[in-house]
């Protein structure tokens, strides 16, 4: 929540398969996403080396000792401070599918709230951040107990290479079966199925999803397209 008041100026782009969704579904220019995709592994690298820095000694005494660092499902692992680690119990498919739903209702819940069209909009605008507060909170509640609710490529990815190389080792990879691709790859596919839903079924405005086959003429004919966004721009000028 106050990562959106801070970077609100850019949007408040903190997580890439949302920032990803935005530019397919919601006109954000795409030149953009690798600057933003950058600066959010950067910011959450950063982040993990800042807590690390100002709980080590707390890690060294509850693991045991200097230089003792641990992985789940260890009695006193601490990895889990930095990267999600799923339940030992949670197979493969059950791992993947917790992922894939929370970033789904994540990214549908985001663009009802955003959608000028809809009541998310003239109701929530001044109270966004709040409301994405409560909405990861309750995604939290429902999804956290079985992976961790990653949700957030850089918010785990990042966080458990810093882990890597400070001493945690190859288990933050292999640990859970090799979950760590999970909250890589469920995410995107999350975020984008759940913007695709809430454009197909709800959303009323400009969107591929809206468009003649699924806006495919937007990628063979990009220069026509081009020409019909800036004539539509003049048209609502004139008016």
């Amino acid at each position: 929540m106050l990562g959106i008041y801070v970077a609100g100026d850019s949007g408040a782009y903190l997580n890439p398969a949302i920032t990803f969704s935005n530019c397919l579904y919601r006109q954000l220019p795409w030149r953009r996403f690798p600057a933003y995709f950058i600066a959010q592994l950067l910011g959450a690298m950063v982040g993990s080396c800042i807590v690390y820095a100002n709980y080590i000694s707390a890690i060294d005494y509850y693991e045991g000792g200097h230089g003792i660092r641990t992985v789940p499902p260890a009695s006193k692992a601490t990895a889990g401070i930095f990267a999600t680690y799923p339940q030992p119990f949670v197979t493969k498919a059950s791992q993947f599918f917790s992922e894939f739903i929370a970033s789904t209702v994540l990214m549908f819940v985001i663009f009802a709230l955003k959608d000028r069209a809809n009541m998310g909009m003239a109701k929530s605008d001044q109270w966004f951040p709040l409301m994405l507060f409560f909405l990861i909170f309750g995604i939290g509640a429902c999804f956290g107990w079985e992976t961790g609710y990653a949700i957030n490529l850089v918010r785990d990815f990042a966080p458990r290479l810093m882990s890597y190389g400070l001493g945690y080792g190859h288990e933050v990879w292999s640990a859970g079966g090799y979950y760590f691709w999970i909250p890589i790859v469920a995410p995107w596919l999350g975020c984008m199925f759940g913007g695709f839903l809430y454009d197909a079924f709800i959303y009323t405005g400009q969107s591929p999803v809206n468009a003649p086959f699924l806006g495919l003429s937007h990628f063979f004919h990009p220069r026509r397209e081009v020409r019909a966004k800036l004539q539509a721009e003049k048209d609502l000028q004139m008016v």
